[in-house]
């Protein structure tokens, strides 16, 4: 990748004295491109020039000095206005010469108005921009298989922008926490207050984004399965792009949209099968909560402490002032400071009597003195040894019951596994577990937004198992008995998919979007 390189004279207008006039000259030209004018002479310039905020006087040939410096940096450009009628040679020498932005020119003010828009704007983690990732590309998937080249091309638009909003509001909001877990000069009062909301808002976007994360992985394989590149084709006729320059803007178009589809593939389904950005987001996010609540439990121990270490020694300075024998002070100074004589001065020769009480300690034979007394200030004392406990049984116990769980819990999904769409009362007579599961896929899919033709989709929290929901058209009531009871609903058409059913429709060429 080449580094980037930034012309020397492309920023010079935001410094040096006369830096504000220079920006509200740029400022000016802008905000005339927004109403679609390419061109203006010294009078527009000074009226535009009132209209972005600069109220101070400013004569002609200073305006000119600042024109004529601009062009000098490659920001403005300068023509002559050949289509004029002038009445006069001073309103020629007025009105003829033209001020344009140069493309370097656009791009320079395009770059102060992205970084004051960045200072000013807050980063954020949105799962409602990843759902709206999701949903395009289930509409790209969709218009794929039978839709028009401008749909194509507006869904896939619409989802670089999603993504394009994804890596700029996460890296934005990353640089904010690491300068929050770095902040100091903040009151503990308004440090707590912050960083408890910010583990909050951390806790409550982690909530589903690894199920969100894989929905978009399964749409972006949808996607692939069709065709990237005959995606990018279609998106490029719909696009219409015009041949202002007289070259092709096919090929460099393609290239950039084939560049965004790698960005997003590397952010949920690398095709290299490395680690998925939103993965490390997930770390990032989860290593912040940490953190931060390791700060706060910090701060919390050191509102109930009473005093600190220097109010405690004062308050002992005040007892040391006020005792008043001698043999009270040393008492004092023991309890504070635990400086009493040795534990181990006890200990004994096991025949004293053949040491003498006079004999030099450097001369007397050594006393064996238990590791005990340094931690517990006990000596040794032995005993038999606990018997350890045989544990293999209920290790044992424990593994049959996850695998009859797990055999359970795999029967039950392939029964449900209706291998196409069918009526919900078809199901009849149902075990109450196997019932359980067929209730909570229907939670799942009632709890989400109907799509076309009012089609109701969801998956499990690992993905393994799809189903498909669609209300009845003809308002039957489905009767599905269980060892508990009846249980009494809309006939819904149903269609629940395992991951391994799906994937060999898919190879012997069946399907289902």
């Amino acid at each position: 990748m080449d580094p980037i390189r930034v012309p020397p004279e492309m920023f010079r207008f935001t410094s040096g004295d006369l830096a504000g006039l220079y920006v509200s000259v740029l400022h000016a030209f802008g905000e005339a491109n927004e109403r679609l004018e390419t061109s203006l002479g010294v009078d527009d310039v000074r009226a535009r020039l009132r209209s972005v905020g600069w109220l101070d006087a400013l004569e002609d040939e200073e305006l000119r000095r600042a024109l004529e410096q601009l062009h000098a940096w490659h920001l403005v450009d300068i023509v002559q206005n050949h289509s004029e009628n002038y009445r006069s040679a001073a309103e020629y020498e007025r009105r003829n010469l033209q001020y344009s932005l140069t493309r370097q020119g656009e791009a320079a003010f395009a770059g102060v108005v992205h970084a004051m828009s960045m200072l000013a704007s807050a980063g954020a983690l949105q799962t409602a921009v990843l759902d709206a990732i999701a949903d395009r590309l289930a509409d790209l998937a969709r218009e794929l298989d039978a839709g028009s080249d401008r749909r194509v091309f507006t869904a896939l638009t619409e989802l670089e922008s999603h993504l394009e909003a994804l890596r700029a509001n996460t890296k934005q909001f990353n640089g904010e926490l690491q300068r929050l877990l770095r902040s100091e000069g903040t009151t503990l009062a308004t440090f707590h207050e912050v960083k408890a909301s910010t583990v909050a808002y951390l806790e409550e976007f982690l909530t589903d984004l690894e199920q969100r994360r894989h929905t978009i992985g399964v749409r972006i394989q949808r996607v692939e399965d069709r065709g990237a590149g005959l995606m990018h084709q279609r998106a490029l006729v719909g696009a219409d792009l015009p041949r202002l320059s007289g070259a092709d803007p096919g090929p460099e178009w393609l290239a950039r949209r084939r560049a965004r589809w790698d960005g997003l593939r590397a952010w949920f389904l690398p095709s290299d099968g490395s680690t998925p950005r939103a993965e490390h987001l997930h770390v990032v996010a989860r290593r912040a909560i940490i953190t931060l609540l390791q700060v706060l439990d910090r701060i919390t121990e050191s509102r109930r402490r009473a005093s600190s270490a220097a109010a405690d020694f004062r308050e002992l300075a005040r007892w040391f002032a006020v005792v008043p024998a001698q043999g009270d002070l040393h008492r004092l100074w023991s309890t504070v400071f635990g400086l009493s004589p040795a534990r181990h001065a006890h200990l004994a020769h096991h025949d004293p009597e053949l040491i003498s009480s006079s004999t030099s300690w450097e001369e007397a034979p050594p006393v064996e003195v238990s590791p005990l007394l340094r931690t517990s200030g006990k000596t040794e004392r032995f005993s038999r040894t606990g018997k350890v406990r045989d544990v293999a049984a209920i290790k044992a116990a424990r593994a049959e019951q996850a695998r009859a769980e797990r055999a359970e819990l795999e029967a039950a999904w392939d029964l449900l596994d209706t291998g196409g769409p069918i009526r919900l009362s078809a199901f009849g007579g149902l075990d109450h577990a196997v019932f359980e599961r067929l209730l909570d896929l229907l939670g799942r899919a009632l709890g989400t937004a109907p799509g076309r033709g009012g089609v109701r989709q969801s998956t499990t929290s690992d993905g393994r198992i799809e189903i498909l929901l669609r209300p009845p058209a003809d308002g039957a009531v489905a009767r599905l008995s269980t060892p508990r009871g009846l249980f009494h609903g809309p006939d819904y058409e149903i269609e629940i998919r395992t991951a391994g059913s799906s994937q060999a429709r898919r190879a012997s060429g069946g399907g289902g979007s």
